[in-house]
C-alpha cells in the first residue's frame, strides 16, 4: 500500500491506495502526539506499507523525520509532480488537502525512482549546520546592505563595495555628525557593525564545523577549486546516494545546468534552463565564478568558448554544465571508494565511462539531453494486504 500525505505544520491529510490505484482509505490527522500517535494506529491497518510524503526537505520533513525515527519506509514526493497529477486528475485541478493527498499517492504509486529517506544521523547534522551557515550569509549580506547605506548617508561617496567589518568601524570613527538625526545613524552603523563581528565569527566557527564534519564523511569534494565546506556539504545532503542518477545527463537534468533546446528555424541555440534543484545549481555557480577569478582550467575553458563566438552568459552555461559533470564523477568515485576494497585492504577508486575528467576541458557534455528517458515501470510494491 502507498500512503499518500499532504503534510502542513499542524495536520496531516492522507489517501492509502492500492497498487491498482484503489483507494482503499484516508483521513485528516494533527500532528501532535495524539493525533500523530492516531495516524499511525490507522496505517497499522495495511502492515506492508510506503509512505508517500510531499516535500519531504520543506514542510513535510518534521513528520517524515519522526515516521523514519519509528521504522517507516518512505519516499519524497517533489512538489512539481503531484501538482502535475493534480492538474491531469478530474475535479478541475481544484486544490484541497484531500486533493493534494490523492495526487502524492498517485505519484508514489506510478512513479519509479522516487527518493527513499533514510535515517542517516550524519547527513541529518549536516543538514543543520549547513542550513544554519547559509542564514549567516544571509544575514551579512543584509546587513552589509544596511551599513551601505548609512554610511552612503554619513560620508560622501560612502564605502567600497567589499566592505569588512574593520574597514567600516575605521570609516565610522572619522564621522562626527552633530544633529540628532546624524547621530542616530551613526549609532545604528555602530551597531551593525558589532552585529557583523559576530557573525564574522560565527561563520568562521561554522566553517570549521562543517569542514570537519564533511572530511569525516570521506568525500573529496572540497577537492575541487571552488568548492568549500558548505558546498560540499550541501550537495552530499541535497543529492543523497550520487548512483539514484543513471548518468551524468541526469543529474545536469536535476540540478539545472542541462540547457534547454530553444532553437527556431535555421538558428540552432539553447538557454539556460530555471528549473532544477536552486540550491546545487547555486553550489556549482559559485564554483564557476571561483574558477573565473582564479588561472584555472575553468577559466582556459570560459574564455575558449568566447573565443568560438558564444556570449559570456552562454560560456558561463557551458561551464556550469561541464563542472557538473565533474562533480559527478567526483561523487560517483567517492561513493566507489567507500563501497570497493582492493587487495591488502585498500580502498579503489572506480571511474564511470560515462563521465568527463577531472578538468573542464575534457569530454564534451554542454548539450541538452539528447531526449526523453527511457520508460521505466511502476515503483515495485508489495501485495496489498
Amino acid at each position: 500500500m502507498v500512503i499518500g500525505m499532504d503534510p502542513h505544520k499542524r495536520s496531516a491529510t492522507i489517501e492509502v491506495m492500492a497498487g491498482d490505484e484503489t483507494v482503499v482509505g484516508g483521513g485528516r490527522f494533527d500532528t501532535d502526539r495524539d493525533g500523530y500517535t492516531a495516524m499511525k494506529t490507522y496505517a497499522k491497518r495495511w502492515p506492508i506499507r510506503v509512505w508517500a510524503i510531499e516535500g519531504c526537505q520543506g514542510i513535510g520533513r518534521h513528520i517524515a523525520n519522526r515516521l523514519l525515527a519509528d521504522g517507516e519506509q518512505i519516499v519524497d514526493v517533489p512538489p512539481k509532480l503531484s501538482a502535475r497529477a493534480r492538474v491531469f486528475a478530474t475535479g478541475q485541478g481544484r486544490k484541497t488537502d484531500a486533493t493534494d493527498a490523492h495526487s502524492v499517492a498517485l505519484v508514489g504509486t506510478r512513479m519509479a525512482g522516487l527518493r527513499p529517506l533514510v535515517n542517516d544521523e550524519q547527513l541529518a547534522l549536516l543538514r543543520i549546520l549547513v542550513d544554519r551557515r547559509r542564514s549567516l550569509g544571509e544575514d551579512h549580506t543584509r546587513m552589509v546592505s544596511q551599513l551601505h547605506q548609512l554610511l552612503l548617508e554619513l560620508i560622501p561617496g560612502g564605502a567600497k563595495k567589499s566592505l569588512s567589518a574593520a574597514q567600516a568601524k575605521a570609516m565610522l570613527a572619522t564621522v562626527r555628525p552633530r544633529d540628532v538625526v546624524g547621530k542616530t545613524r551613526r549609532r545604528v552603523a555602530a551597531e551593525l557593525i558589532s552585529d557583523l563581528e559576530r557573525v564574522y565569527r560565527r561563520s568562521k566557527e561554522a566553517d570549521k564545523e562543517l569542514k570537519d564534519l564533511v572530511a569525516a564523511t570521506g568525500t573529496t569534494l572540497m577537492d575541487l577549486h571552488g568548492i568549500g565546506p558548505s558546498g560540499a556539504a550541501r550537495l552530499l545532503v541535497e543529492v543523497g546516494d550520487i548512483s539514484r542518477f543513471p548518468n551524468r545527463a541526469h543529474f545536469a537534468s536535476w540540478n539545472g545546468t542541462a540547457p534547454i533546446d530553444a532553437s527556431s528555424g535555421e538558428q540552432v541555440r539553447h538557454r539556460l534552463s530555471r528549473a532544477g534543484n536552486r540550491q546545487i545549481n547555486r553550489v556549482l555557480h559559485i564554483m564557476a565564478t571561483v574558477q573565473l577569478r582564479n588561472p584555472t582550467e575553468g577559466r582556459t575553458y570560459f574564455d575558449r568558448k568566447k573565443a568560438a563566438g558564444k556570449t559570456s552568459m552562454e560560456a558561463m552555461r557551458a561551464l556550469k554544465r561541464r563542472l557538473s559533470d565533474i562533480v559527478y564523477r567526483r561523487m560517483i568515485n567517492d561513493t566507489a571508494a567507500a563501497t570497493t576494497t582492493g587487495p591488502g585492504g585498500q580502498r579503489e577508486t572506480a571511474t564511470d565511462s560515462s563521465a568527463t575528467g577531472s578538468h573542464p576541458h575534457a569530454g564534451s557534455s554542454d548539450k541538452s539531453l539528447p531526449g526523453p528517458a527511457a520508460t521505466q515501470h511502476r515503483t515495485p510494491l508489495p501485495p496489498a494486504s
